[in-house]
């Protein structure tokens, strides 16, 4: 168990400490621009944590909105402005939210599944746009945060929520990539493959599919906050279903093999967005949309099946060469 955590804790560790070391050299703009793309993965990896399950959630916006005004509401009504605490509360109340419906949710497979959580990200959309007291359609605005009781300086803002967003990222897909090769987490890829193989060997399929639906609402959570803290605003558009897409989009183009790719989809995207809305201001869908389809068609497993070959190969030859 040791040997099988340690090459992937120890990576991770080293890659953190890499991005920290080089966002003190990044301009604000690709600060900023990483940031998001963090927060958004952490969302998206809510939902590679489902499909390997063979479910699809097309309502990540859900939790994403619920975890993003959990936050901006403690600040503004409560006075809480660490951004740490904000980012726990953001998770946990996204996991509370999803908690009701998740044995409801794991009795159902496909198209039913992903238009069960579309519904009821669409459900909340429409009582966030009704609600004046949350800002109505304008949303409303959050102060900037603060780290450890200290309020941050301007000139430091931009790098300390980037070094906040790759540490809280980093440390979750430790932990999702720990998970994903836990026995729950290998119980979860036979789900997809057989269910009922896997209820004759005793494993009880909606308790890992509904226990997946909570743990891939924390991960959304976590997001929604980090985002908001980033952003500095929040608006009901983070429940609607374009934004639910966006999450969809980035899993794809990761595929469900590394946790790792799971993360530079999410910067891809954001990058492929920032420059097509820069060059191409009319038409930056059709740009994403052209880019997915050259990805499904040459890379059918996602940006994250190069990673399992490129692993898969190095390890085989690592044995050959022991023999």
């Amino acid at each position: 168990m040791r040997k099988l955590f340690s090459r992937p804790v120890l990576s991770g560790l080293l890659l953190i400490i890499l991005f920290l070391i080089t966002g003190l050299f990044a301009p604000k703009w690709l600060l900023f621009l990483c940031t998001m793309a963090a927060a958004n993965g952490i969302v998206s990896l809510g939902i590679v944590l489902l499909m390997r399950g063979g479910v699809v959630s097309f309502g990540q916006g859900l939790v994403f909105a619920g975890g993003g005004y959990a936050a901006a509401l403690l600040s503004g009504r409560l006075g809480v402005s660490d951004a740490l605490l904000l980012t726990a509360a953001g998770g946990a109340t996204a996991a509370l939210i999803a908690l009701p419906f998740a044995p409801l949710l794991a009795r159902y497979r496909g198209i039913f599944f992903a238009m069960l959580t579309l519904a009821l990200s669409m459900v909340l959309y429409g009582v966030l746009v009704k609600t004046d007291a949350l800002g109505g359609s304008d949303g409303f605005n959050m102060s900037r945060p603060t780290l450890f009781g200290m309020r941050i300086a301007d000139a430091w803002s931009g790098y300390v929520l980037y070094a906040l967003a790759v540490i809280i990222a980093g440390g979750l897909a430790i932990a999702a990539r720990v998970y994903f090769a836990s026995s729950r987490g290998l119980v979860s890829l036979a789900i997809r493959e057989n269910e009922l193989r896997v209820e004759y060997l005793g494993a009880s399929v909606r308790r890992v599919m509904a226990a997946n639906f909570i743990l891939a609402a924390f991960l959304g959570g976590v997001g929604g906050a980090l985002a908001i803290l980033a952003l500095g605003h929040i608006e009901p558009n983070f429940s609607y279903w374009t934004t639910s897409g966006e999450f969809v989009f980035v899993s794809i183009l990761a595929g469900h093999y590394s946790v790792l790719a799971v993360f530079a989809a999410s910067f891809l995207l954001e990058l492929v967005r920032s420059f097509s809305s820069a060059y191409f201001p009319n038409s930056w869908q059709m740009a994403l949309g052209l880019f997915l389809l050259a990805v499904i068609r040459f890379l059918p497993g996602g940006i994250g099946s190069l990673i399992y070959v490129f692993n898969k190969n190095l390890f085989s030859e690592g044995k050959r060469g022991n023999e």
